[in-house]
């Protein structure tokens, strides 16, 4: 193994770290400091005075539903290059095929338990307990 080979990823490194320091650096230097009050604290609510809290919280439906979009995505990264490059494999050899199909049936299984639990359904009325 040859250490020469490893100096352009090194320079690299070097640069991307130094670049991110040099501009955390000048923005503390160059950047604006202003007197912190309420007003210029406050939310922007279109010259309305605001009447609520500026953070709010968020409904846990809203981050389920983003980790479903996630997961779904991953499937289709694993879809796409399978459907391109071993699309002349699939109608000659069935080993190939099976762990794909496995694959689907498993993301369906997933897909059908979502929708009997409402995991997408996010106007879930309230129940008085």
């Amino acid at each position: 193994m040859n250490l020469e080979s490893y100096i352009p990823l090194l320079i690299q490194v070097v640069l991307a770290v130094g670049m991110g320091l040099a501009i955390i650096i000048a923005s503390h230097i160059f950047g604006q400091r202003a007197k912190k009050n309420a007003l210029k604290d406050s939310a922007y609510e279109c010259g309305v005075k605001p009447f609520d809290k500026a953070h709010q919280r968020i409904s846990v439906k809203f981050y389920v539903v983003a980790l479903l979009f996630v997961i779904f995505d991953i499937e289709i990264i694993f879809m796409i290059p399978f459907a391109l490059i071993y699309s002349d494999f699939v109608s000659a050899n069935l080993p190939i095929i099976l762990p794909i199909l496995f694959f689907i049936a498993m993301i369906f299984t997933g897909i059908i338990y979502e929708v009997r639990k409402n995991a997408l359904d996010w106007n879930i009325p309230k129940t008085n307990i």
